[in-house]
């Protein structure tokens, strides 16, 4: 895979990675999508573009519709009252443009203004535009809310959230080749980026995979994220007492490493398209992998962290009432035509083909909170569902 001639990159970016690769003699793939996302002036994630909704490159769940936050709030007031309805810290990781937090925060004020007086909103975000735009969003809530770096969540008690996250942390990439593994190394050919094969750069990467008793096929590439275990150790050293909520798209490891997935996962999304290409519009498009939610769950048990729930968001959302919701939405809104547009909309939330539904996992993990049965774990079997709703 090559780079070719595009319309729109950040060369400041472009010519930083081709320095780096000329010192190191090449640079591992994570170091590359590290780079490519989190450079600090010139990384995607770093630049002043908006990245989610119809003016950016890509959707979120959070971004289709406000029921999504709403519903979540109500995991969230349930979190409240089982740790004793006291003092409660909501942490969001790399919360975008803020849509989320909005939804949960208007929710909680509206249903449940207890919880609401009581909670805290903590934002990790290392943009400062981003900053900027969410503190317009939140006019209304800033007595509610800050912003704040991950160390200073040390001691929180209450939810630390992350929806889209963990797919965006930079990934080593692999193939198995006459039973060896190697890993991708970014190069410079010819006054092109391209890729070679070679020894990996981490023992760890193999200790990883022998843990997680899965791994690529032979003649398969895959990706491994070292970056997620770290995190995750983080996460559970910073929480004294509480909940880890995660929210993404991805598969149990026996999926993500079925034999059938010949290439991996990596994605790129640039302007609402995606392509197989990283080594274009670099620092203007999104690199992204699904995640390895069987390492999430190794990663979390290590360090403390009880699983609680893990499926898929279509389960979820059901669970917290999304379809009573979704027909309280309906009874209000007079117009057939929107009713049916709304009901639309929303379905994109739960729908397994070519929807959200199915492709996105949540994965609820605990920290000295017993084994509490959560509202999100409700059967579907034991909700109302008018088979006319569908």
């Amino acid at each position: 895979m090559s780079s070719s001639a595009v319309s729109e990159s950040t060369p400041e970016l472009e010519a930083f990675i081709r320095r780096r690769i000329g010192e190191a003699g090449g640079i591992t793939f994570a170091e590359y999508m590290e780079h490519c996302l989190y450079h600090p002036e010139y990384g995607y994630y770093m630049s002043p573009r908006v990245r989610i909704g119809k003016p950016g490159d890509f959707y979120t769940s959070s971004s289709v519709h406000s029921l999504f936050g709403r519903l979540l709030a109500r995991q969230v007031a349930e979190m409240w009252e089982l740790l004793g309805k006291k003092s409660f810290t909501v942490a969001e990781q790399g919360p975008g443009e803020a849509h989320l937090c909005q939804d949960i925060l208007d929710a909680l004020a509206e249903e449940a203004p207890q919880c609401y007086a009581q909670l805290r909103y903590r934002l990790v975000e290392l943009n400062p535009h981003n900053r900027q735009r969410q503190k317009e969003r939140l006019s209304r809530h800033l007595d509610r809310v800050d912003w704040c770096a991950l160390d200073d969540l040390a001691g929180m008690e209450g939810c630390f959230l992350s929806n889209e996250l963990v797919d965006a942390m930079p990934v080593h990439l692999v193939e198995k080749l006459d039973g060896k593994l190697q890993e991708v190394f970014v190069v410079e050919q010819a006054g092109e980026l391209s890729e070679e094969l070679r020894k990996p750069s981490t023992p760890h990467i193999a200790e990883h995979l022998l843990r997680l008793g899965a791994g690529p096929y032979e003649g398969n590439r895959a990706e491994v994220n070292l970056h997620a275990g770290n995190w995750m150790r983080q996460v559970s050293a910073l929480m004294a007492r509480g909940f880890v909520l995660t929210i993404d798209y991805g598969y149990p490891a026996n999926e993500l490493y079925a034999p059938f997935r010949r290439n991996g996962t990596l994605m790129c999304y640039h302007r609402h398209t995606t392509n197989e290409n990283p080594y274009q519009h670099i620092g203007c498009q999104d690199l992204t992998a699904h995640v390895d939610f069987t390492a999430l769950e190794q990663f979390g048990s290590a360090v403390g962290l009880e699983p609680l729930f893990f499926g898929e968001q279509y389960r979820f959302l059901m669970g917290l009432g999304f379809v009573e919701a979704l027909m309280e939405l309906q009874a209000k809104e007079r117009d057939p035509q929107k009713a049916m547009a709304l009901r639309m909309t929303l379905k994109n939330l739960i729908l397994p083909e070519g929807g959200m539904g199915e492709l996105f996992k949540v994965l609820v993990q605990g920290k000295g909170v017993g084994k509490p049965d959560l509202l999100c774990c409700r059967r579907i079997s034991d909700l109302p569902v008018p088979p006319s709703m569908f």
